[in-house]
């Protein structure tokens, strides 16, 4: 069991990795200034992103396997370490190779440190308040990322190099470091037998995790690709310009930061799972009101619906999951950071739909995978899933 009561001097330095979490998304920015740097082609500065999204892939299932014998803390220091690593790489030698394997480092820590934040917090959190404290990270994180892009600008505008945001998050990273290794953290969640890649694997055959990975997969993906097609979705259902859709982007941005705080505050007294589904019918009913929008005010009205009920369903699966198993929490996490790489799966789903049957195609790509996450209330209720 996780501790009854939050002690604040454990809590903060592990709610503060979750702003390192945050981080990783730089890349985005990062990659338009690269290529203007390096004089890049489109297809070159794509290497970037990719470097930072395949390892929640290669590296989540062993992280998991391995954070199981030596320690949550340990694992998570470790992931930190590797990002500041990353972080100062630019700083010793700037070109478009060191930028690459830069982001390979960033990717590496970002995957470790994204396995092990969930476990450990569910040490220093209330059994009964780890979706709600789940749903204020994800909020603080989303918080990071929407700073981030705005910290490269003021660096390149008032000091010509883009690259000292690296130098803010390094600080950050040292600064939570210093502080967590310096925290002690009794891990009492531990797994009955010992994590193995094929203990990881077998939770697969068990239909609850099954469920839940595939959740995480589809609502990433969805995430993603509602996140990338925006601007589509505007410029094609109402003739927008390119510049008016991308006010799209924002507002959708905001209503995900509005979700996670308010349901934060609401997950105190509400149970995760009646919450996931009020939240996922919310999410229907603005992928709905995008495809019949009349107007591009209703579009918009229709984008921040979305971000509402989308915003907490990354957290609400994580903690439902690793709540209904938490002495296999560390092969769980495993399990659904790997699931992440759906995000580099739905979108091109979605693409490869709309150029073959339209944008209202891609929009009913969403709508399955939000519909799927109502099918978990039925996985959830299953019983001795503990066994598996």
């Amino acid at each position: 069991m996780a501790t009854n009561k939050i002690q604040l001097n454990k809590f903060f330095p592990v709610f503060l990795t979750f702003i390192i979490m945050g981080f990783v998304d730089i890349v985005g920015v990062s990659t338009g200034y690269v290529q203007k740097d390096f004089d890049l082609s489109d297809s070159m500065a794509q290497f970037i992103p990719s470097m930072v999204f395949i390892w929640f892939f290669v590296f989540s299932i062993p992280v998991g396997v391995l954070q199981d014998k030596i320690g949550k803390k340990k694992m998570m220091n470790l992931g930190i370490m590797i990002t500041i690593f990353g972080l100062i790489l630019p700083f010793i030698y700037y070109s478009f190779v060191v930028i690459l394997i830069a982001f390979v480092f960033m990717g590496i820590g970002n995957t470790i440190v994204q396995v092990a934040a969930s476990p450990l917090l569910q040490e220093v959190t209330p059994k009964e308040k780890l979706s709600s404290f789940l749903s204020l990270s994800q909020f603080m994180k989303a918080i990071t990322s929407l700073t981030g892009p705005i910290i490269a600008t003021y660096m390149a505008i008032t000091y010509e190099k883009w690259i000292l945001v690296f130098a803010v998050y390094a600080v950050i990273s040292l600064v939570n470091l210093l502080w967590l290794s310096g925290t002690k953290i009794d891990e009492s969640i531990k797994s009955e037998t010992p994590a193995t890649f094929a203990s990881c694997m077998k939770l697969l055959t068990n239909k609850f995790v099954l469920a839940m990975v595939i959740a995480i997969f589809l609502i990433v993906g969805a995430d993603v690709g509602m996140n990338s097609n925006i601007q589509g979705f505007l410029m094609k259902l109402h003739g927008l310009t390119l510049e008016n859709a991308s006010y799209g982007i924002s507002i959708y941005f905001t209503a995900l930061m509005i979700s996670r705080f308010v349901g934060a505050i609401l997950l105190q007294f509400l149970k995760p799972i009646f919450f996931l589904v009020t939240t996922t019918v919310l999410a229907i009913i603005g992928t709905l009101m995008i495809m019949f929008s009349s107007t591009e005010m209703m579009a918009y009205i229709a984008i921040f619906i979305v971000g509402l009920g989308a915003g907490n369903l990354f957290p609400l699966i994580f903690s439902i999951a690793i709540n209904k198993m938490p002495s296999r929490s560390n092969e769980i996490s495993g399990l659904l950071i790997m699931a992440i790489v759906g995000g580099a799966v739905v979108p091109p789903i979605m693409g490869f739909v709309s150029s073959s049957s339209g944008i209202m195609g891609s929009l009913v790509v969403l709508l399955v995978c939000f519909a799927y996450m109502l099918i978990i209330p039925f996985t959830a209720k299953q019983d001795k899933v503990e066994k598996a």
